[in-house]
């Protein structure tokens, strides 16, 4: 598991002339679905397999093992693989051909940034109305509005403590493969464009906090006061 697709190619480059029949290479990084199917088509010629199998939920649930694992690639594969994936995540599916685990992350972060700006303009408009924030997140929990983002991040963004557990530079990241995966697809999606913009922001001086450090730009508290 490593950061971008460079440096997935770059393991694929060292490992590649080592690989054989009978192998399976699991990659578990979040990269371009389009660069780890075209790496598995490379491999395939060695006569291994290679799966991508990138993770949800973040450093708390890689310590415990309780992950969430998307897994794309051949089926018989990922069988004989499952019970390794099991030491790491309690909830593992799998998603069809090579890159479909990456299709389901990609997608999956995209809700997730934009649930997150769902959060942080609530906290701002009930902050302007008086409100104190934490009656507000239990009152919301009565309601269709819970989420878990809201329940796991309100301490922190109330706190401002932005510890970082998922990183502002890695939602970066997977935000903008998901914009561009959508320019490809000839989307436009408003609220998503949003979100861009301000991760395109907050990446600027925020890139190495939390991601829910996102909250400082949409409330104008941090040092990008745009």
């Amino acid at each position: 598991m490593v950061p971008k697709s460079e440096h997935v190619k770059s393991v694929a480059k060292e490992l590649i002339p080592y690989l054989k029949e009978g192998q399976i290479w699991v990659d578990m990084s979040t990269i371009e679905p389009q660069v780890s199917k075209m790496l598995s088509e490379e491999i395939r010629q060695t006569g291994a397999i290679m799966l991508d199998a990138p993770v949800v939920k973040s450093k708390a649930a890689a310590i415990s093992g309780t992950l969430g694992i998307y897994v794309g690639g051949d089926k018989e594969a990922y069988e004989k693989v499952k019970p390794y994936l099991e030491c790491m995540g309690s909830n593992i599916i799998h998603l069809g051909e090579n890159g479909m685990g990456l299709n389901m992350k990609i997608i999956h972060n995209m809700l997730v940034a934009q649930i997150q700006n769902s959060v942080n303009e609530m906290f701002v408009f009930a902050k302007s109305l008086g409100m104190n924030l934490n009656d507000v997140v239990e009152a919301i929990s009565y309601g269709g509005g819970q989420n878990f983002y809201l329940d796991t991040k309100h301490k922190a963004i109330i706190n401002k403590d932005f510890t970082t557990a998922f990183s502002v530079a890695n939602m970066h990241k997977d935000v903008n493969i998901a914009f561009n995966m959508m320019k490809e697809k000839g989307l436009n999606l408003p609220g998503f464009n949003l979100v861009k913009e301000i991760y395109d922001r907050a990446v600027k001086n925020y890139f190495d906090k939390d991601f829910s450090a996102t909250y400082l730009i949409v409330s104008n508290e941090g040092k990008d006061g745009e």
